[in-house]
C-alpha cells in the first residue's frame, strides 16, 4: 500500500476517534440488528419508522465530520461552516427526538413488550449519541474560534433550543426542513403558543425537561472524554 494511501488511512482514523465514529456506529449497528431480529422472529415490520428517525440524526453527526474537517482545513475562512453548521442546527433536535418514540410503544399482543422496549430504547441511545458527539465537534470549534466560554455558551444554548425542537416536532408535528419551507407557518405557531399560558406552560415543561437530559448526556460524554485525556496524559509522562 502506497505511503500517500497509509497517510490517508491514518487521518480518516484519527478523525473517527475523535469524533467517536467507531462507537456511533456501533450503537447504530446494534440498533439495526435488534430491529432486523425482530423481522425475522416476527415476520412483521413494526416500528420501521425508526429507521428513517435514525437516518435524520445521523445527519447533524455527518455535518459536524463537515464543519470540523473545513475548519482544520482553512481555519480562518469561517463562511466555509454556513452551510454544515446551519444544516446541523436545523436537524439536531432529530438526534434526541427519537425519545419520544416511546409514545409508539405497543401493548400486547404484539411479540413481547420488553423487547420492544429494548428496540426503542437502542435506537434512543444511538441518536442522542450521534447528538451529543456532534455538539462536542461543533463545540470544539467554536472554542477554537472564539474562545472556552463562548464554546460552553454555545453548547448550553443549543441544548436548550433542541429541548424546544422536540417540543415542535412531537408536540406541534413540525419537520426540520419546514424552517426552509414554511418558516412563517412555524413561527406563527409557535406565537401562538407563547401567548396561550396553558400552551406556554407544556412548552416549557417538554422543552426544559428534554433540554435537561440532553445536557446531562452531554455533561457525561464531556467527563469521559476529559477522563480519557488525563488518562492518555499520565501514560505520555511515565514512558518520558
Amino acid at each position: 500500500m502506497s505511503t500517500s494511501i497509509m497517510t490517508v488511512l491514518r487521518a480518516a482514523h484519527r478523525q473517527a476517534l475523535r469524533h467517536a465514529f467507531y462507537a456511533v456506529a456501533l450503537s447504530s449497528m446494534l440498533a439495526l440488528a435488534i430491529f432486523a431480529a425482530r423481522i425475522s422472529l416476527t415476520g412483521t415490520r413494526a416500528y420501521s419508522f425508526l429507521l428513517w428517525n435514525l437516518l435524520l440524526a445521523w445527519i447533524p453527526y455527518c455535518m459536524s465530520l463537515w464543519a470540523d474537517s473545513e475548519h482544520r482545513r482553512v481555519p480562518r475562512q469561517w463562511w466555509r461552516l454556513i452551510v454544515p453548521a446551519s444544516v446541523w442546527f436545523l436537524f439536531f433536535p432529530n438526534a434526541p427526538y427519537i425519545l419520544t418514540d416511546f409514545i409508539h410503544l405497543q401493548r400486547p399482543p404484539v411479540f413481547s413488550w420488553w423487547y420492544d422496549v429494548g428496540l426503542i430504547a437502542a435506537f434512543a441511545w444511538a441518536g442522542c449519541f450521534l447528538g451529543i458527539a456532534s455538539l462536542g465537534a461543533m463545540q470544539t470549534i467554536v472554542r477554537a474560534m472564539l474562545g472556552r466560554s463562548a464554546g460552553w455558551l454555545f453548547a448550553l444554548g443549543v441544548v436548550a433550543l433542541s429541548g424546544l425542537g422536540v417540543y415542535l416536532g412531537r408536540v406541534q408535528r413540525w419537520n426540520s426542513w419546514d424552517a426552509f419551507l414554511v418558516p412563517h407557518a412555524v413561527l406563527d405557531e409557535l406565537a401562538t403558543t407563547l401567548a396561550d399560558r396553558t400552551a406556554l406552560k407544556e412548552a416549557i415543561g417538554i422543552s426544559g425537561m428534554f433540554g435537561a437530559l440532553l445536557l446531562a448526556l452531554y455533561l457525561m460524554y464531556m467527563a469521559a472524554g476529559a477522563a480519557h485525556r488525563t488518562e492518555e496524559h499520565a501514560a505520555f509522562r511515565n514512558r518520558s
